[in-house]
């Protein structure tokens, strides 16, 4: 999608600011007005947030309307709180995957198995796509922490090349 809306908004480099914030916090798009939920966001909230002129904001929404593709990517939108931030507040703990290369296939999958096989319950995964993330990341919030003979196995997984321990 990175390469897309940088070839979309070529020529445009605050719009794609705008449309790249936008993707990072879900927010969406309808009828010319943008949404994070079912929370509307002002133009000059957005604008402020983008540090570009909100009249750059209306630019880039009339941009994305005018494209279909566009437009349903942005219609379809929601943003995902990310449980890895409340998580000490919680109780919960945090494994910080690097892989070794984010494109490959079975990392989630690995380390997951490595999780269950402890018998701990994981409350969340998430896997920063490796086209919007220059440094991608798997971070996975468990209801307890892993025990220590585990991490071994844990850094055998395929495409794993450290952890993180929070």
């Amino acid at each position: 999608m990175k390469r897309r809306l940088s070839d979309y908004f070529s020529g445009y480099p605050s719009q794609e600011k705008v449309a790249r914030l936008m993707l990072r916090y879900g927010m969406r798009t309808s009828e010319g007005r943008v949404f994070c939920g079912e929370v509307e966001v002002s133009d000059s909230s957005l604008a402020r947030a983008a540090k570009v002129d909100r009249r750059i904001v209306r630019s880039t929404l009339v941009r994305i309307e005018s494209n279909p593709e566009m437009r349903e990517f942005f219609e379809r939108l929601s943003p995902m709180p990310l449980l890895a931030t409340v998580a000490p507040v919680m109780g919960w703990n945090v494994l910080e995957i690097i892989p070794s290369n984010a494109s490959s296939p079975g990392i989630l999958a690995d380390v997951a198995t490595v999780i269950a096989e402890a018998g701990i319950s994981i409350r969340q995964a998430v896997v920063d796509d490796p086209e919007l993330n220059e440094e991608p990341r798997l971070l996975v919030v468990t209801e307890g922490p892993v025990p220590p003979e585990y991490i071994p196995s844990l850094k055998r997984c395929r495409g794993v090349k450290s952890i993180i321990i929070h």
